[in-house]
């Protein structure tokens, strides 16, 4: 493989690693069993179990067991005007149940699921803005064990390319290898073209193997997997937002002549309403929209109804445990069945990810005939 390519690799990972950190903020529902106590008496909820095994949370869910709720605790991080910085491990709030240090996990309200500041009777401050938020949830810790695997893959590769150059690729270089040289010969080039495509390279194998390292890791239950990063509208809106800005920097006159007079369009769809300049502006920002919610969308589908497979046993269950039992089967058969599918499917949408951008990165470097 093109030492080049290795090199642009590296150049571009650091980059890329720094700015996705920009969604590390967003928070979606706590997945703390905070309803558990109530659900006893109203019996089980599949929705509510669903969209707390998609949501992100404070913790790490791993199984619960009678009444004991096994979880990994996770830096709570937060700064408050009146009580400044405060560090502790989410397990003070006892899955959800518990304030600490006048701080909570509201149950409900316009607030359910963050983090609240309390007064010294417990009661929830009316008006106050909610405190400043730095957590390592759930969805950002395993977006920052796939940032780490990344790192080696790649330093770990570019230090045998270092070392020998010319030798056979071995071990885990042979894999990665086809795979490297996949995005480069059968996206990047007939995208973008042979004498361009290099410098969006360090973007495109970096965001190709950022979206399939955590599509495999999310269809894994068992720490570090079974975080929905990619099924989270915040990280799959980041990505979008590095291809707009790449697609426009990039962009040459060409690309804005083709915008705002495109050429073979009758003058009557420019003027005198600009019809036709409008939509193509438009679709400038439509574009890394589709991106966004095509990831999004196609992950969190997958985990729904991988685990609405699941959520079957429970509900037969409850009629009847010959009935549970009965459908376990073919429940499982299924579960396996679209489990094998998202392997498939995490895949795919990489590919389709990077393939678009690199689509949108062509057409803004296109020369004019």
């Amino acid at each position: 493989m093109d030492r080049m390519i290795v090199k642009k690799i590296l150049s571009g990972f650091l980059i890329f690693t720094l700015a996705t950190g920009l969604s590390f903020g967003y928070t979606g529902n706590d997945e703390n069993e905070q309803a558990h106590s109530s659900e006893k008496e109203k019996g089980f909820d599949p929705g509510t179990f669903i969209m707390e095994h998609v949501s992100d949370s404070y913790e790490w869910h791993i199984l619960t067991v009678g009444e004991t709720h096994i979880s990994i605790p996770l830096p709570i991080i937060l700064y408050s005007k009146s009580k400044g910085l405060n560090v502790f491990m989410s397990s003070k709030f006892h899955h959800g149940h518990s304030a600490y240090h006048g701080f909570m996990i509201a149950e409900d309200g316009p607030n359910e699921g963050d983090i609240i500041e309390l007064d010294d009777h417990g009661h929830e401050i009316e008006g106050a803005a909610l405190p400043l938020d730095l957590s390592l949830t759930k969805t950002a810790t395993a977006l920052l064990i796939s940032l780490l695997l990344m790192v080696w893959i790649f330093v770990s590769i570019a230090r045998k390319y270092k070392k020998n150059p010319k030798s056979t690729p071995s071990g885990f270089q042979s894999l990665m290898e086809p795979i490297i040289l996949f995005v480069r010969d059968d996206i990047a080039l007939p995208s973008i073209g042979k004498k361009r495509y290099e410098k969006f390279m360090p973007f495109l194998l970096s965001v190709f193997f950022f979206i399939l390292i955590n599509n495999l890791m999310g269809i894994f239950p068992i720490p570090p997997g079974g975080a929905n990063v990619t099924g989270n509208i915040a990280i799959t809106g980041v990505l979008a937002v590095f291809t707009f800005i790449i697609t426009t920097v990039s962009a040459n006159k060409n690309y804005w002549k083709h915008i705002f007079n495109a050429p073979g369009v009758p003058w009557w769809l420019k003027f005198p309403i600009p019809l036709m300049p409008f939509i193509e502006l438009l679709g400038i920002f439509t574009k890394p929209l589709v991106l966004c919610i095509r990831l999004f969308a196609n992950m969190l589908a997958g985990h729904f109804i991988v685990l609405s497979f699941v959520v079957l046993i429970f509900i037969f269950g409850q009629i009847n445990w010959i009935a549970g039992y009965g459908v376990s089967v073919l429940s499982m058969v299924f579960y396996v069945f679209m489990t094998l599918l998202e392997l498939l499917v995490a895949f795919i949408q990489a590919y389709v990810f990077t393939l678009l951008s690199a689509l949108y990165f062509g057409m803004a470097r296109e020369e004019s005939h």
